[in-house]
């Protein structure tokens, strides 16, 4: 005789067949307690119910979602087991995929330009782009990526970068001082470079240099050491100097020179930070904007030994000598900024 048909219930090689599994797969699922049958025929089949199929679409779903089938078992034990949140987490993660795909997508694009040009990347250019884009990740969101042109994989900008590189290297070699015009020079096209392939943002620019000092595979990539950086900056901050030999005197070209180049990390996010309130529209005597200005005022007072007449001369100098905030990524704008909001101090 046949056992009489329950049409609310599944034999166990029926829900297999109907979800998609092997019967091997429940029976696992059984003995480790995971999917356990609500039920058995006399015949000893295992039954399974409503409630028991409305579970194994929750382990499916999980497992779908990458978690082991141990972490399922915990999560399922939970009389709460918050499942509108897994399913949130999974949302976000397809958002993410999303994204790495259109970037994906993008970097292919220009792939094919560059063929396109009858260009032939070698080996050792494919593994250097993809070294360099997995640094750049640790740094960078990938929105911040689409607006940093110095991230864009693009043969000339490669190039120019190169060849800027190989003259420093050539007048460190040869033994040129810092203070040289040709390093001048050669610094000055530097930092525009720079201040261009950052799309003017000082805070791309402060974590490009973060990057460089910490990752030896950009130094290594890129051939631009702590040493050759140190000459650049050393020779930028020469050719400045020889502009304010035109305002200041001797004493005070004194201490500008023995306190340049301190605190750079510290001036390099103070000028981030005065861009980004610029950018904002946050008004110059919000209590954000004036600690800016008071931080500002007091590394500058105490690079010029703190004499207000010297600062007076400097204020004159800046006014009449764009180059001197040429590749600072500081502008008039931003410097009218923080003497504004300093103004609120008083």
């Amino acid at each position: 005789m046949t056992e009489p048909r329950d049409n609310n219930v599944l034999k166990i090689g029926e829900l297999a067949a109907r979800a998609g599994l092997t019967v091997r797969a429940l029976h696992h699922y059984d003995s480790i307690g995971l999917l356990k049958p609500s039920a058995r025929a006399d015949s000893g089949y295992r039954l399974y119910n409503r409630d028991d199929v409305a579970r194994l679409h929750h382990i499916q779903t999980l497992r779908r979602f990458g978690m082991s089938l141990a972490d399922i078992a915990t999560f399922l034990a939970s009389p709460d087991a918050p499942f509108a949140d897994i399913v949130a987490q999974q949302i976000a993660a397809l958002g993410k995929q999303i994204e790495q795909a259109t970037t994906l997508r993008e970097q292919l694009t220009r792939l094919r330009q560059v063929l396109g040009r009858g260009d032939s990347p070698e080996l050792s250019d494919w593994l250097r782009t993809l070294e360099m884009m997995d640094l750049y990740d640790k740094y960078f969101t990938r929105e911040e990526l689409k607006r940093l042109p110095f991230w864009q994989q693009d043969a000339r900008r490669n190039a120019a970068w190169a060849a800027l590189v190989a003259e420093v290297e050539a007048l460190m070699a040869q033994g040129v001082p810092p203070d040289d015009a040709r390093a001048g020079e050669l610094s000055e096209r530097w930092t525009r470079t720079l201040q261009h392939d950052t799309a003017a943002n000082p805070e791309f620019a402060r974590r490009i240099t973060v990057m460089l000092e910490r990752e030896v595979k950009a130094q290594q990539q890129t051939r631009i050491t702590p040493a050759l950086r140190d000459y650049v900056s050393a020779a930028m901050g020469a050719r400045r100097l020889a502009i304010y030999a035109r305002y200041l005197d001797a004493g005070e070209l004194r201490t500008m020179r023995a306190n340049s180049g301190k605190n750079q990390e510290e001036w390099m996010a103070l000028i981030a930070g005065v861009h980004q309130h610029v950018e904002d529209g946050i008004a110059p005597d919000a209590p954000s904007a004036q600690a800016l200005a008071r931080r500002w005022m007091a590394l500058f007072l105490a690079q010029i030994g703190g004499d207000p007449a010297t600062l007076a001369k400097i204020r004159i100098a800046h006014d009449l000598e764009p180059a001197l905030l040429s590749g600072s990524w500081v502008t008039p704008a931003m410097l009218d900024y923080v003497r504004t909001s300093y103004a609120t101090l008083a």
